[in-house]
């Protein structure tokens, strides 16, 4: 299947690392041109740069600087002229207590603040930079990435799954704003606890918990999220918008 994403320009936040790798490499092997945003470790997203084949940008981008998500624009239509996808997979978590576990209601104001409002202010402030480009070219495919805490719970995320939820409304309200102003999409992928290089703890600790629910009795790999999302960030998607897509194996 062609995806028509050959030549199109792509962003990717939180492409150093995780599920944004994977994302990043999938839509360079379409021959997408891909944006890598990193926040600190520039050696792993050049590293991610490098593994794909096409033409890629690296570029540092902090959702909780001011000024970022138009700083990151301005950069990418300079280096392409063009933004077609905009994949919205960079994180901020909430922040371990020198105390230990809290209930949700002891975390600090600053902490929880700074969990909820840069990772829906990240995505909402990137979304609206990105758009009037889209608008102007009349084609654009955004993809925001949630969790399936949002729906399943799970204590200690109070915060984090708090900002996801708010992606599902912003991303289906933004399917009907910019719909009709062109073929521009927007959806959310949902995946539960998927194997990636960086969450080997997470994956041991509650592992066996979500392989015990599993439809395919087993954890989905990085690669497997990545590979929903290229498709709905691709020409190849034409009708899905506004949607929650889970991909979890069946958990």
């Amino acid at each position: 299947m062609d995806l028509g994403l050959q030549g199109r320009t792509v962003v990717v936040t939180g492409a150093s690392g995780g599920i944004g790798r994977h994302v990043a490499a999938q839509f360079g092997a379409e021959g997408a041109e891909v944006v890598v945003t990193y926040r600190e470790s520039k050696d792993d997203a050049a590293r991610v740069a490098e593994e794909i084949a096409g033409r890629t940008l690296v570029v540092r981008y902090d959702q909780t600087e001011e000024g970022a998500a138009e700083g990151l624009r301005d950069a990418v239509l300079a280096w392409s002229g063009r933004i077609d996808v905009l994949v919205n997979a960079a994180v901020t978590w909430t922040p371990p207590s020198a105390d230990g576990p809290l209930g949700f209601e002891a975390v600090p104001d600053a902490a929880w603040l700074e969990v909820v409002r840069t990772n829906v202010e990240g995505a909402v402030r990137l979304t609206r930079a990105v758009a009037p480009a889209m608008r102007a070219q009349g084609w654009g495919r955004l993809v925001h990435l949630s969790s399936t805490l949002v729906t399943d719970g799970e204590a200690g995320t109070e915060y984090y799954a708090t900002a996801k939820s708010a992606l599902h409304g912003f991303s289906r309200t933004v399917a009907f704003a910019l719909g009709a102003d062109g073929d521009i999409l927007s959806n959310v992928v949902v995946p539960a606890l998927t194997r990636t290089v960086r969450n080997t703890v997470m994956t041991d600790a509650f592992g066996p918990a979500y392989v015990a629910r599993s439809a395919l009795g087993r954890l989905l790999e990085a690669r497997e999220v990545a590979n929903a999302v290229v498709y709905l960030g691709s020409g190849a998607n034409t009708g899905i918008t506004g949607q929650a897509v889970a991909v979890t194996g069946g958990a």
